[in-house]
């Protein structure tokens, strides 16, 4: 019968109850692998009957770790960061180690508390989201010791963990495949680049491919907004309704594609013979959406789980130089981008 009260089951309780030494129980909780089967579930039998629980407290003042990960992203309604976190839980519960995840909602303030609320519970590392933040959140965490991966992108910075991917030329490539089609005239529709430093450099990506192309990059329109498919649609207009319909719509992600498609095809336009439009991400949205998006194949999963293996390495090695995996991106396209029908 499980204990109740100040009576709580104990270790020896569980090696008494599943005849084994206190020994193979703790294997059994941390190195589940090591320990055959047949003990395995036996212990863990008798783990349940007794309701018993570690103390992790008291492992974690041993051990000075708690084996909890936190993880700060942006928003939750993006399914990009869906994808990532849940590779990134996953390749810490493989390590028996605990996730904690919490959302900024895009507001460096609430980031920043954030953060210090999970050094305070005992989080040994963290997942942070881009780079744009306030040094003395930096500074912060290098006074704690706290181990920090960056993904979604990658900075040729050698004092900080980067598992990530470059937004400038991925974006830049993408326009330069639309240059290439014959594309001479661009409108963008992104997050507010201010405190985001993704959004800013898939901006100035695509900037960087029109002056390539010998184009004028300060002759498109920029329209800045959150992302929401309802976003995309509202901002779409704004561009139709600001004068000549550019030949392509470059949006910071895929939601905001879809919103600005859905909006073109309300308009009665045609997408892609009156206007192209992009997105960047490859979510499911881009494929369920007609047309088909092109869009950037972003490999969430395969950060997340990296981001994950390279965090749960740092902490357990406190000398460990900062790590910097740069992932590859690629184009994918479908059906929303096409030659114009004329040069505008």
């Amino acid at each position: 019968m499980a204990s109740t009260g100040r009576n709580l089951p104990t270790l020896e309780d569980v090696a008494r109850a599943a005849g084994v030494s206190t020994a193979t129980v703790s294997r059994c909780l941390n190195e589940p692998g090591k320990v055959s089967e047949k003990t395995r579930e036996r212990v863990m039998q008798a783990v349940s009957k007794l309701n018993y629980s570690p103390n992790f407290g008291a492992r974690a003042i041993a051990a000075n770790r708690t084996g909890i990960f936190g993880a700060v992203i942006p928003t939750m309604e993006n399914a990009i960061f869906a994808r990532g976190i849940e590779a990134f839980q996953k390749s810490l519960v493989e390590k028996n180690a605990t996730t904690l995840v919490a959302s900024s909602a895009y507001d460096p303030e609430q980031e920043a508390q954030q953060i210090r609320t999970m050094v305070a519970r005992g989080a040994d590392g963290l997942l942070l989201i881009g780079t744009e933040r306030r040094p003395e959140i930096y500074d912060f965490l290098s006074d704690r010791n706290i181990p920090t991966v960056i993904a979604w992108a990658c900075a040729a910075d050698k004092d900080r963990s980067y598992v990530g991917f470059d937004n400038r030329t991925a974006s830049e490539h993408l326009v330069s495949r639309a240059i290439g089609m014959g594309h001479r005239t661009f409108a963008c529709i992104s997050a507010p680049a201010g405190n985001n430093d993704r959004a800013r450099d898939r901006v100035l990506g695509a900037q960087q491919a029109i002056t390539a192309a010998g184009l004028d990059a300060a002759s498109m329109p920029i329209i800045e907004t959150d992302y929401s498919i309802q976003n995309g649609r509202e901002a779409f207009k704004k561009v139709a309704e600001a004068g000549s319909l550019p030949s392509l719509i470059i949006c910071g992600n895929d939601v905001l594609a879809v919103g600005a498609i859905q909006a073109a095809k309300q308009a009665g336009l045609d997408v892609p013979g009156d206007v192209s439009i992009t997105g960047f991400d490859d979510i499911e949205l881009a494929t369920v959406i007609s047309p088909a998006l092109t869009t950037v194949h972003v490999p969430h999963r395969q950060m997340g789980q990296l981001a994950g293996d390279t965090l749960y390495s740092l902490v357990k090695d406190a000398t460990a130089a900062p790590v910097r995996i740069e992932l590859e991106t690629r184009l994918v396209e479908r059906e929303s981008l096409a030659a114009p029908n004329r040069i505008r």
